[in-house]
This record gives C-alpha cells, structure tokens and sequence, in this order.
C-alpha cells in the first residue's frame, strides 16, 4: 500500500531522515515516535505524497511518487486519510460541512451521503454538535471531528499526527479507542506520538508495532513498551 525504500529527506541543507525502508500493509497498526523535531510530521508527509524524498523512493499503491500526476495524486488522498496536528478548520462553516468538505471537493452528491454523514456523526459522538462552529468546540472534540473528516472518503490508510497531543487522557483514549475499530474495519493505521501512555493502552486492544526515528533513522522500538 505504502512502501518506502531507502529513503532520505532533506531540508535546509540538512538532512533530516536517511536511509528508511518501510512497508504498511494492509489491516496493519503502527505507531511512530522520537523526539521533537525527529521528522515524524516529515515521514508522515512522504507517506501521502505531500513531500518527495530527495533519495529512494515512496510508491503510493504501487506507484512511484516522482510519476504521479496531479491526477494521480488527488486519487491517492482519497485513498490516504491524515488528520493533522493542528486540524484546521473552516470556522464559518458548520462541524458537519467541515467534516463533509472532502465529498464536497471530490463532487459527491452530499445529500445523497447524508445518511453515511449522520452515522460518521453519531460514531465519533458529535451527533449533538453537527450544527456548531468549530471555534466553539473543545480540544477533543475538534480532534474526533478531524478523524471523521479524514475518513468520510473510507479510505484504506489513515495517518494521525499527534492527534491526542492537546487533550485529556479520557478523551484520548476514546480517539483511540476509534483508531482500533477503524483497524478492526480493514484499515491500516499509523498514529504519531510522544505519548507512551497512549502506546501501552493501545496494547490491550490491537497488535501494533512501535517505530521510533532516531538520529535520521527508523528503527523498530524495543518490545519493553
């Protein structure tokens, strides 16, 4: 699905990751850590072709990222859900419009998706507050209704960034308590974070591997987490 080999990327005339292979199959669940400043919003960004490497190579379902269209490349986000760390939204528009953008940009007809839309709302427990601007929504739940929106388009891989990186633990355990379902579903997962907490929780409920980027590169974590 995504697979990375020997891969390098610099930035500002240094290089940041060097010399990672990796392959995310599918219905498989990972976890990426390292220090602030590591390059995990990086190898994240290589992961859904935002970013090219500047050596190795990034194939998105089977597809070399320097080959793609423009096309190519609008196709493989709708098969890539992210939800960013810092989760924009548009504030003047309703949390259900925000969460329902993706169909919209994609030209689905929206009222057709409606019903999906509704449940999608209801699963990520914001069913109550389709109709409030996201300036008046707390920081899990602006959180659970980044996760909805990028997976409206039921994508096969789902990339998290820090995603329970400004909430309470009782709420990221709910985010992550969705992420599971989500695996369970089929999809492949990879969730960025510093939190070890989230990490040993998460092994009670799914079979996920730890990788950790250190000193450029990318190493599995040892099994004592």
């Amino acid at each position: 699905m995504i697979e990375l080999d020997n891969v390098a990327y610099s930035y500002g005339g240094g290089e940041l990751l060097s010399e990672i292979s990796l392959k995310l199959t599918p219905g498989s669940f990972h976890f990426l850590t390292g220090p602030s400043g590591a390059g995990k919003t990086t190898f994240l960004k290589l992961c859904y072709g935002a970013l090219v490497p500047t050596a190795g190579h990034v194939r998105l379902f089977e597809t070399d990222v320097r080959s793609m269209s423009r096309d190519d490349t609008a196709l493989v986000r709708r098969r890539v859900g992210v939800v960013h760390q810092d989760c924009q939204f548009l504030d003047h528009l309703s949390v259900e419009e925000n969460i329902a953008l993706p169909l919209t940009v994609a030209g689905h007809d929206t009222l057709q998706e409606l019903n999906n839309l509704r449940e999608l709302m209801k699963w990520v427990g914001l069913q109550s507050r389709s109709q409030a601007l996201p300036p008046e929504l707390s920081g899990g739940e602006r959180q659970r209704a980044a996760l909805a929106r990028a997976v409206i388009m039921s994508p096969d891989v789902i990339l998290a960034d820090e995603p329970t990186g400004n909430i309470d633990w009782e709420m990221s355990q709910r985010l992550l308590q969705l992420l599971v379902e989500l695996n369970r579903m089929g999809k492949t997962i990879m969730v960025a974070t510093h939190d070890m907490n989230l990490i040993r929780a998460a092994k009670h409920h799914v079979q996920a591997r730890v990788l950790r980027i250190s000193n450029r590169r990318l190493q599995l974590a040892g099994a004592d987490l």
